[in-house]
């Protein structure tokens, strides 16, 4: 990550980076992994910083796709087969399928905080 991010902004990424493939986490989700901040400061990190990581995989907690990058979040979760429905004509994240705890198996489990 680049020196010139705020501190907070460079952990709410690395998380982001940390998600694996057809996996999602809340921006809530990713504040209570911090233990930090909360849903609105991880999503502005996300709107200014975000395009560099994976952004389609840090989401709302309702799992709707981002509003104006639905098209490009889509394509993304198809390619890497993340859990979706649909849900009054619009496709939704299976969120209790494609959300991510923050365990990635190479650590134990450790880190581990949702």
């Amino acid at each position: 990550m680049s020196a010139e991010l705020p501190e907070y902004a460079e952990r709410v990424l690395e998380v982001a980076e940390r998600i694996p493939p057809g996996r999602v986490m809340t921006y809530g989700d990713v504040a209570e992994w911090l233990g930090a901040g909360g849903p609105r400061q991880v999503g502005r990190v996300m709107a200014l910083y975000g395009g560099a990581v994976p952004w389609w995989r840090v989401v709302r907690a309702d799992g709707r796709p981002l509003p104006g990058s639905e098209h490009r979040a889509l394509e993304h979760y198809r390619a890497e087969g993340t859990p979706l429905r649909e849900s009054a004509g619009e496709p939704r994240l299976v969120m209790r399928r494609a959300r991510w705890d923050g365990r990635d198996g190479r650590d134990g489990g450790d880190e581990a905080h949702i």
